[in-house]
């Protein structure tokens, strides 16, 4: 056993005997560690703070490697209260841990590789910063699992056609025939707006740290049906998270 220092971000909590928890932190460099925080639920704890869910820190940690490490002590980096606290905007919290729960399936693909998952993790911290900071979640979320779609090993091709590899004339996308048709390859697909085209190159392409703003487009919609059917054609992971989407379209309508 080891004390190392290390980035992470807490990604899951259980409760363990009457004043602990074992935490599950997606760390930069080592992927997902099982760590447990002793007496964290005692009031006058010092791990109390840093023993919850979302909370992004730098952690002391008594390593052990392939088994349950124990928390030291944790430099908060950030709490994300905007998203924990604000209990008028529940959309926040929600579309925040479905991209946390999204990005540990993704993780626990056995094709991931050790240095995808530093990409990885660098997608998320970016993601749950900026849905603290304001910008609409759900977008966020979509940008998310385009982007994820490469690590799977089923990015679709949104930069020429899928099936000639023509850049030229493209028309439509098509979740079944794996991204972009042009014109010489089209048979009876859907006909999507041009703009949904541009978009879906733009959201795929755009870094996440550097957005300032997002304004929703019609175009969207062309894009969130073809990203969802995609992922329910092409991975294995999308009926773990179809019913967290849905639940979330319909507080949508509420809201």
């Amino acid at each position: 056993m080891k004390i190392i220092k290390i980035e992470g971000i807490v990604t899951g909590e259980q409760n363990y005997s009457e004043s602990s928890k074992i935490l599950k932190i997606l760390t930069k460099d080592l992927g997902i560690i099982s760590v447990i925080s002793k007496g964290c639920k005692k009031p006058k704890s010092p791990l109390r703070s840093v023993s919850n869910n979302l909370i992004y820190a730098i952690f002391d940690i008594s390593y052990k490697e392939n088994s349950l490490s124990t928390l030291i002590s944790a430099d908060i980096i950030d709490n994300f209260k905007n998203i924990i606290m604000d209990y008028k905007d529940l959309a926040k919290k929600l579309y925040a841990f479905t991209i946390v729960d999204l990005t540990l399936q993704v993780i626990s693909q056995k094709q991931i590789e050790k240095d995808e998952i530093k990409s990885i993790y660098e997608i998320l911290i970016s993601s749950i910063k900026k849905i603290d900071e304001g910008l609409n979640p759900r977008i966020i979320l979509d940008i998310v699992m385009l982007k994820y779609l490469n690590y799977l090993g089923v990015m679709p091709s949104i930069d020429c056609c899928a099936a000639c590899g023509s850049n030229k004339d493209i028309v439509t996308m098509d979740s079944k025939s794996f991204g972009f048709i042009c014109k010489n390859c089209y048979q009876d697909e859907v006909i999507v707006n041009k703009d949904a085209l541009k978009l879906i190159r733009m959201l795929y392409y755009i870094d996440i740290s550097r957005i300032k703003n997002l304004k929703v487009k019609e175009e969207i919609e062309d894009v969130r049906k073809f990203i969802n059917s995609y992922y329910e054609d092409h991975t294995g992971i999308y009926f773990n998270i179809k019913k967290k989407i849905i639940a979330l379209n319909k507080l949508e309508g509420v809201l």
